[in-house]
């Protein structure tokens, strides 16, 4: 089995590690981290596969992710989808400059193109034109989500701590994700992932503004739990294991493999 790298700290020593980490700290190295998950649905069938890469150069950041559904879960959902987001750290948090997304469902293609102004405003394009236009006052001050969870991570390494709200619109819906602590757990090999070690468990919850009526609601997660661990050198927490609410049922997903910062891991095939 392979386990985390060293002990979580406890919470009062993030602030001392914040100060060695050269993830947040501009002008150092850069660096870049690769991670792919695979989710399993009911009777263990795999039914996503999730690739991310997260790089800095310098002040800046790119995300991208990558996933698709597969097997029987393509039958109810055949979905692909290439995101993108690029942005500028700022101190204890990001802050999305634009952002990109491309997906095909059930053979339908869906291309969203949002910029983020430095004064909270948000201009975007989507492909086709959603059938019921969202409220500026719905998209100001909001983030994509991919920043949404970086800030996340970021967080979690500087304080130790989950709770927070990331306002978020990604070029079709406006929603928050609140974030609240579920505990630190020391977790043991599971469903195929060999992993063990010190990680902390964060409660994800989706809502939408009551004034908003999306008939994609539905679509994507609803809530559920997410577990961190520190994998890497830096201030950047890892997710190792997820439990979801989706439209396909309960899925859990697991890390499978993890590249960058001189770390080479497979925890499954």
């Amino acid at each position: 089995m392979i386990s985390a790298i060293g002990p979580l700290p406890p919470r009062s020593a993030w602030v001392g590690l914040l100060l060695l980490a050269a993830f947040s700290t501009p002008g150092l190295a850069d660096q870049r981290v690769a991670t792919r998950f695979e989710v399993f649905g009911f009777a263990g069938m795999n039914v996503l596969t999730l690739q991310n890469r997260v790089e800095e150069s310098g002040e800046h950041y790119t995300i991208t992710s990558d996933y698709a559904t597969k097997g029987l879960a393509s039958v109810f959902v055949n979905l692909t989808t290439h995101a993108e987001v690029r942005g500028r750290l700022i101190p204890g948090s990001a802050q999305p400059e634009w952002f990109r997304d491309d997906s095909r469902r059930n053979g339908a293609e869906r291309r969203s193109h949002v910029d983020y102004r430095p004064d909270g405003a948000v201009d975007a394009a989507v492909t086709p034109a959603l059938p019921q236009p969202l409220p500026m006052a719905a998209m100001r001050d909001t983030v994509d989500n991919l920043t949404a969870y970086l800030r996340l991570q970021r967080q979690l390494a500087r304080t130790g701590s989950c709770t927070s709200t990331a306002h978020v619109f990604d070029g079709r819906h406006a929603y928050d994700l609140v974030f609240a602590d579920a505990g630190s757990q020391v977790l043991s090999p599971s469903g195929g992932q060999q992993f063990s070690g010190n990680a902390i468990a964060c409660h994800m919850t989706r809502r939408y503004p009551p004034d908003i009526t999306d008939p994609e609601m539905d679509e994507g997660a609803r809530e559920g739990t997410i577990w961190y661990a520190r994998l890497v050198p830096g201030d950047l927490l890892v997710p190792v294991r997820m439990e979801m609410d989706t439209q396909l049922g309960i899925v859990v997903g697991y890390l499978a493999e993890l590249h960058g910062q001189g770390v080479d891991l497979t925890l499954m095939q």
